[in-house]
């Protein structure tokens, strides 16, 4: 449930997102995301963390992290760091928990309703902190993927489960095929 006269923010864990999405099978269309979140309430802010590898030639990520950048989202981001397993397959790791739960906890005596987008566990014992300030807390997430991508603990803690799939019609569009642009983008430098 949502206040037309609450102070709002939004807090996405991208990666996250994304994953949910996908599982779901659409992706999510950002300027609808943040109209919606702006109807519903006063929106003061809306976050978005993504580690990004800073040394790819092309990342599939970067065109996102720029629009959102230049179209009202504060980008939070920070190198991921890239190593070999054991099994000699190459691995991204970039966490931004610890971002985003200072981010959170910073902003909580400004806000009155946290819109939490991300099924990690992780973040249950922020919800319960953010709680105990008095910030309403909702999570977006999805139980209809299998496995299930929200926490279970994490969707008993919040005041709101919002369901990813139930969000498709006002911030969904049709998956894009990454590899296909990069090949068309390839193509045309080729050329040039």
């Amino acid at each position: 449930m949502f206040y037309k006269d609450e102070r709002l923010a939004l807090f996405i864990d991208g990666s996250n997102l994304y994953a949910a999405a996908k599982s779901l099978g659409f992706d999510i269309d950002y300027k609808l995301l943040r109209s919606e979140f702006m109807r519903r309430g006063k929106l003061l802010r809306a976050f978005y963390y993504t580690a990004l590898l800073e040394n790819d030639e092309y990342s599939p990520i970067r065109p996102l992290v720029d629009w959102l950048h230049y179209n009202g989202y504060a980008m939070v981001t920070k190198p991921a760091k890239e190593y070999t397993d054991s099994h000699g397959r190459r691995k991204v790791k970039g966490n931004m928990d610890i971002e985003l739960a200072v981010d959170a906890m910073e902003l909580a005596p400004r806000v009155d309703h946290i819109v939490l987008f991300s099924g990690d566990g992780d973040f249950r014992p922020l919800v319960e902190s953010l709680q105990r300030q008095g910030v309403r807390v909702s999570v977006v997430s999805t139980i209809r993927s299998q496995p299930p991508m929200i926490s279970d603990d994490l969707r008993r803690q919040a005041d709101n489960f919002i369901e990813l799939e139930g969000l498709r019609e006002v911030i969904g569009r049709p998956p894009r095929d990454y590899t296909q642009e990069r090949d068309r983008d390839i193509a045309y430098s080729e050329n040039d």
